[in-house]
């Protein structure tokens, strides 16, 4: 189709630019550009944009869904069964060497607050927490020996993400994104799916592009009401009037991009506009929830309040994946300032009974919904938190109180899936759950095995910035390679 578009002057090409999106413009839709017009060849996926493009081995994964629960799970009450603490409950930590308390001083040490079993055929501890998760033990492998640099949630929080504590760094996703480029060339490569509640601390910056190509930044869709606010026109327009705005449109970006070279910003926001409009078609098939039989939402709890919400997350991330998603961020928990999140100083009890009402339904089905469509032997499930909790109480005087304060120290992750030995653990605590005792992990090794995972070797997958090969292990990092099945 030949759209003949009159010569812009250097001087006027700004001004007119802006004026015709001023006045022609039709939400997303009128600004989506001429990829759908131009494009040779539909479903071509995007090539990774590494100077060593993976994979650098064949990979085990292809594609990835990130679970964070934001705030710290408190390890010595779901995954890290600590039987010591039964019998020192309300003394004080023993030996000479004692924990530095985030908040107040060192309280009396305290059991666990929910009940522990061995699950399934591999024994593994899981704790009445996590019932519905408990019975997939056999799908889990987990990490009991993490520890984090910091004991601050916001920092920590960029670690886990990013593998730096300060702002200004590519998270995981957006390096995968840049690594490995994307499946489809209707969908975003990586997409963020934030507590309903509220986005979490630090909000977009958890999944920034940071010094990456901005292109490459979580891609924010809504779990309750549309998942992409004003995609389509806001008027019916018929296809030819439609075509034609876009083929102008585009041409007035070309210019536009012409003499402002290596314009980063404005390139990838050109491209998003571009992905808007291959989106409107595509997201509402992926994210219509409403396609999946009554069977199915139930599994997953779409039809129960308390985890309603989470539920539609989970099978969102789902059937995101199936249509070449690459990697999925999902949350649990909202900003600090509220009370909606894992950061247990209170109550123990009230706060995690809260938070794992809303996710170990969804969680389970959702591991259980991957393995029986076969989509488990090629995707990663990742469960982590920024740090753990304390084994003692809170100062509450003399008695041991119901809250636990920050652990850096030591805390649990999962993952499931992909290339994993199921049914594992790996790494311990000391026997109070205070610290690491063996096998220690920091985030750079367990990036650097996510990374493996997919088929790319953490090292070569660099970006030079400010005259450094940046990377997201940093220069640190080793692949666990006792995880790997």
């Amino acid at each position: 189709m030949s759209v003949h578009v009159p010569a812009v002057s250097a001087n006027a090409r700004g001004s007119g630019r802006r004026e015709f999106l001023r006045n022609f413009s039709t939400g997303l839709g009128g600004m989506a550009l001429a990829s759908l017009l131009t494009q040779e060849s539909r479903g071509r996926p995007s090539a990774g944009e590494a100077a060593d493009p993976p994979p650098h081995h064949p990979p085990k994964a292809r594609r990835a869904i990130q679970i964070f629960l934001q705030g710290g799970l408190s390890q010595v009450d779901s995954f890290d069964y600590k039987p010591q603490l039964e019998k020192l409950h309300g003394q004080p930590v023993p030996g000479d060497q004692k924990p530095q308390a985030f908040m107040g001083k060192v309280g009396l040490l305290h059991r666990p607050h929910f009940a522990f079993q061995q699950r399934g055929e591999s024994g593994l501890w899981v704790s009445d927490l996590f019932p519905r998760i408990a019975e997939i033990a056999d799908e889990l492998t987990v990490i009991k020996s993490m520890w984090a640099g910091t004991g601050n949630h916001t920092p920590a929080t960029y670690e886990a993400n990013s593998g730096f504590r300060t702002l200004g760094f590519p998270a995981a996703g957006t390096w995968i994104s840049y690594g490995l480029g994307c499946e489809v060339d209707n969908l975003p490569t990586f997409v963020v799916l934030p507590d309903t509640r509220s986005l979490p601390t630090g909000a977009s910056t958890n999944w920034s592009s940071g010094f990456l190509p901005a292109r490459h930044q979580g891609v924010v869709l809504g779990t309750s009401g549309p998942a992409v606010r004003n995609l389509q026109p806001a008027a019916k327009l018929d296809s030819a009037t439609q075509a034609a705005r876009f083929a102008t449109l585009a041409e007035l970006n070309r210019r536009h991009l012409a003499v402002r070279v290596h314009d980063d910003d404005l390139e990838s926001r050109i491209q998003s506009y571009e992905l808007a409009a291959r989106m409107q078609l595509a997201i509402p098939q992926a994210t219509d929830l409403a396609r999946e039989t009554a069977e199915t939402q139930a599994l997953y709890g779409v039809d129960r309040k308390e985890c309603a919400d989470f539920a539609r997350g989970c099978l969102m991330s789902r059937r995101l994946l199936e249509h070449g998603v690459r990697f999925v961020q999902l949350w649990s928990g909202a900003a600090f300032g509220s009370d909606v999140h894992w950061d247990a100083h209170g109550s123990v009890p009230d706060n995690h009974r809260r938070e794992s009402a809303k996710i170990d339904q969804p969680v389970a089905a959702l591991i259980r919904d991957l393995r029986q469509r076969g989509m488990l032997e090629d995707t990663l499930v990742i469960i982590n938190t920024e740090f753990g909790r304390t084994p003692y109480a809170e100062s509450a005087g003399d008695k041991a109180g119901p809250g636990r304060d920050h652990n850096p120290d030591v805390f649990t992750v999962l993952l499931a899936g992909a290339g994993l030995k199921h049914g594992f653990a790996y790494g311990a605590s000391d026997e109070i759950g205070w610290k690491v005792a063996e096998n220690p992990v920091d985030v750079h090794d367990f990036h650097a095995t996510i990374l493996h995972l997919l088929g790319i070797d953490h090292t070569r997958l660099t970006h030079y910035h400010n005259g450094i090969q940046r990377r997201l292990t940093n220069v640190h990092g080793h692949v666990l390679h006792d995880l790997l099945s």
